[in-house]
């Protein structure tokens, strides 16, 4: 499954989760390893195979994803003091 023509997603790579077209680096490490503090120089250094506009991507599926989940918030009960 194509979704950008960067990233993609297909059951028999890292299990499907998305991936860098092509690569088996997944969006998830990519922010994962941006949240850690690494810059886009350190991953293009330790991923030869990402280019600057692969890690745009990663950021943008990641945000287009956070803004298409539907929220559910559930009523809690509040619960009676008991004595």
């Amino acid at each position: 499954m194509t979704i950008t023509d960067r990233i993609e997603i297909n059951p028999k790579v890292m299990m499907g989760k998305p991936v860098i077209r092509g690569t088996r680096v997944t969006v998830e490490l990519i922010l994962r390893k941006l949240s850690e503090g690494a810059r886009a120089a350190d991953l293009l250094t330790a991923y030869p195979g990402l280019t600057r506009e692969d890690i745009q991507a990663a950021i943008r599926y990641a945000a287009d994803t956070v803004a298409h989940e539907e929220t559910v918030l559930l009523r809690t009960r509040k619960r009676s003091a008991r004595k």
